[in-house]
């Protein structure tokens, strides 16, 4: 099997609400600035296959993935679509170019959700119709409060770490030029937040943003055609735990540690404190530690208290402020952390793990282990 880089990033957006450009126009700036970043690559000639990750009900149009080919440069080329994170469309070009069939492929997902009037309703209409839907919750994070108490209760977290999560996050998110909803908080200003569901505020929600990130992924053979230092994808893989929130183990992200089984496997890493940096999804502030945990790092609460995970520390986990500080754009989510990271290792980190989730009623995620 051989490594397969990523010579080429770009992104636009990162904004509650774009309303200036529509969804395949952001699509285009992003490829723009993606195909300039892999040394001025032509699409039209030199990639091979195009991947779109993306979903009906978030787009509100029937076979949304006619609209994706032309915006990237596919038109008339072969595009496949993935209705899912864009780590596992990143996961689905890793295996075209190991596979023989293509030697670079471009990996896109946007978000547009400022047009969405039915946020969770569409949310809803994931749920389990007969057991799930008939309960007729008014507030579809519920789920994530049971997930959070449970895991609470196993691991010792606290709410007062809870609290910490999400000042470290929103303080990191400063520092980039992509976080909306980054911001100076004490403790006492988010512990005095009243709960939108038991133990979780306003503010350790992060908030969808309007966002589109496109990815150029080359073999070995081909990456340095187009970039002298490409970011290697050295393992990869993606899992689902269960299927509906009934049967499904709350206070463990499963999906992750299957995740990263396979791709540890496939990296030969034998423990992710081996790595400098974690960017994994943290659109609930438990979610960070949960998903850190799944990882394989043991006694979360402790090792956070003693700051393991801030920044400059040693293994600092979100350092450019995951998604409470930029927000979440959906399907490309996962890409968002892909982005973080190769902008993370481009500054001088030399490897990384990203583990992203689909969010909300799904136990399904993906994880990467990249290196330079």
């Amino acid at each position: 099997m051989e490594n397969v880089g990523i010579v080429g990033i770009g992104w636009y957006g990162f904004s509650t609400n774009v309303h200036d450009l529509s969804f395949r126009e952001m699509m285009f700036e992003a490829a723009q600035r993606a195909f300039y970043d892999a040394g001025g690559m032509n699409p039209r000639e030199q990639v091979d296959a195009f991947i779109s990750c993306q979903e009906d009900f978030w787009e509100g149009i029937s076979i949304s993935d006619e609209f994706a080919p032309d915006p990237v440069g596919g038109a008339m080329r072969p595009t496949m679509t993935v209705a899912g994170d864009g780590l596992q469309g990143l996961a689905h070009g890793f295996m075209l170019i190991n596979s023989g069939v293509a030697d670079v492929v471009v990996v896109e997902s946007h978000a547009k959700p400022s047009d969405i009037l039915t946020f969770p309703e569409i949310v809803e209409l994931a749920m389990d119709p007969v057991y799930v839907r008939e309960a007729k919750i008014p507030n579809y994070h519920f789920i994530a409060g049971l997930d959070a108490t449970k895991f609470m209760h196993r691991t010792g977290v606290s709410r007062e770490d809870l609290a910490e999560v999400v000042i470290k996050n929103r303080a990191s998110g400063l520092k980039t030029g992509r976080a909306p909803h980054a911001s100076l908080l004490s403790k006492e200003d988010v512990l005095s937040q009243e709960a939108v569901v038991y133990p979780l505020t306003r503010v350790d929600i992060a908030r969808p943003v309007d966002g589109a990130v496109v990815v150029v992924l080359a073999s070995e053979t081909f990456a340095r055609k187009f970039n002298d230092t490409p970011i290697w994808i050295t393992g990869i893989g993606f899992a689902t735990d269960n299927s509906n929130l009934e049967l499904a183990r709350l206070g463990d992200a499963l999906y992750t540690r299957k995740a990263s089984s396979l791709a540890f496997s496939m990296a030969r890493l034998e423990s992710p404190l081996k790595v400098n940096g974690l960017f994994v999804d943290d659109r609930y502030s438990y979610k960070e530690l949960q998903h850190v945990e799944a990882l394989g790092v043991t006694n979360v609460a402790e090792k956070f208290r003693e700051g393991y995970f801030h920044e400059g520390s040693y293994l600092p986990v979100n350092p450019k402020g995951g998604h409470l500080a930029k927000g979440y754009p959906l399907e490309a989510s996962g890409l968002s952390l892909v982005l973080d990271a190769v902008e993370y290792m481009r500054e001088g980190a030399s490897s990384a793990i990203v583990a992203s989730w689909r969010g909300i009623p799904t136990f399904t995620g993906g994880v990467a282990v990249m290196q330079r």
